[in-house]
């Protein structure tokens, strides 16, 4: 008999029936379900730690800060707009960047966790990612909002809210 084969003896392959409580999605709870419990946990996961979020968003004004100065008052000619050009990709690289390393340090925390609930089939990793994002989100929009309303005026970019 080989290794598959199952104890009564006979050929026919071995295969592990589905496991307790799991519906026909191979899951053991509904989409909603997922969704709701991961979104709740990681809004709480959030929540718990002011501190950080303290931290992030003071990071976010010192570095706005700095960048403003370094590009402070720019004027609209030659060398003015090459400025201002500098000044948006590193408004970009950094917004960008800070969320993906924030991203980073919270998933490598959270993964021995995620792995042993995925390998469980509690939920689908769609709905982990959607649920940590959108738990996220309110830090995803005040941290560029923060660096935006520090450097905007201060590199000396066009004028008015509705260009802000």
């Amino acid at each position: 008999a080989s290794a598959f084969s199952s104890k009564t003896g006979s050929d026919e392959p071995y295969f592990l029936g589905p496991a307790e409580g799991v519906g026909s999605t191979g899951y053991r709870s509904s989409w909603w379900t997922q969704f709701y419990c991961i979104l709740w946990r990681s809004w709480l996961s959030v929540l718990k730690d002011p501190m950080l979020v303290k931290v992030r968003l003071l990071q976010t004004a010192m570095v706005a800060t700095l960048i403003g100065s370094i590009y402070f008052g720019q004027v609209l000619d030659q060398d003015g707009v090459m400025n201002i050009n500098g000044s948006l990709f590193l408004f970009l690289t950094n917004m960008t960047f800070q969320n993906v390393f924030a991203v980073i340090n919270v998933f490598s925390a959270e993964l021995p966790v995620f792995l042993r609930e995925k390998r469980s089939r509690l939920y689908r990793v769609d709905m982990y990612f959607l649920g940590k994002t959108i738990a996220e989100l309110p830090l995803f929009i005040a941290v560029p909002f923060v660096f935006t309303s520090i450097t905007y005026p201060m590199i000396g970019l066009k004028a008015g809210v509705s260009h802000y």
